[in-house]
């Protein structure tokens, strides 16, 4: 066998790796796992980047890039695609024949395709949408969203600037249709938490779309659901959907 397309994640520690069972299931699936290959390069420091490119200098065609390189990756790409560089990070790499390195975002894809596909998108696009959370995630679905059209209010535990807090968001609760939970609250194994919205007052206006997958009906999802809110949405299709847009950005 010998591999003439190789791929890989790099991140630090990686223990269980979605993108590696995900993309060595797609090369069987085209008939491609002679000549293509998914491996995780768990580098301890990003400093050590330009050795990886250097050892697969003639096969590697594309990375994904996990906690805690997705900023940190960026001085090391020759170009950045437009929402990335507005997010502020790169999850997916593409490299050229020519060596020329180019940085992605797929979260974002990933996101807004679920969003535009999701059939109740046109009951609550007129309307703004809630995104908990700060974090790198956040950023993606806030540009997603923006993107879309929509007008975005940011939640943190605390007040600032830029976000209201959760104690806030009763007083706005009426002009929302969208709530996004970016937050790990309600990932396996601590099944019992949630964000702290004000559950009571939503009703079928409101929809949910958690960016956690497993377990793929949060406590968030369930507290909605009692509510009689308008729909839900998993993670699962999210991480699906970036991940098929990284390869599509590899094959393009």
């Amino acid at each position: 066998m010998s591999i003439s397309a190789q791929f890989g994640l790099i991140g630090y520690p990686l223990g269980h790796s979605f993108s590696k069972k995900y993309f060595t299931e797609k090369f069987a699936e085209l008939a491609l796992s002679e000549s293509h290959s998914y491996e995780q390069f768990p580098i301890s420091s990003i400093d050590e980047l330009p050795a990886l490119f250097a050892e697969y200098s003639n096969t590697l065609r594309g990375l994904n890039v996990t906690i805690p390189y997705k900023q940190q990756v960026i001085p090391y790409l020759d170009e950045i695609d437009p929402a990335a560089e507005r997010i502020g990070a790169v999850n997916t790499i593409k490299i050229l024949p020519n060596g020329r390195k180019i940085g992605y975002n797929s979260d974002y894809w990933g996101f807004r395709r679920t969003v535009e596909q999701w059939p109740a998108f046109e009951n609550f696009r007129s309307k703004k949408a809630l995104v908990l959370g700060q974090g790198g995630a956040a950023k993606s679905v806030i540009v997603a969203l923006q993107d879309l059209g929509m007008e975005v209010v940011k939640v943190s535990r605390v007040a600032s600037g830029d976000a209201i807090s959760y104690e806030m968001i009763l007083a706005i609760l009426d002009e929302i249709g969208l709530i996004v939970n970016s937050t790990p609250l309600g990932m396996s194994p601590n099944l019992d938490t949630c964000p702290p919205l004000p559950y009571e007052p939503l009703g079928a206006q409101h929809y949910f779309y958690d960016l956690v997958y497993n377990p793929l009906e949060t406590e968030f999802l369930k507290r909605g659901l009692a509510q009689g809110i308008g729909g839900i949405h998993t993670g699962i299709d999210m991480l699906h959907g970036q991940a098929d847009k990284a390869w599509e950005i590899w094959q393009a």
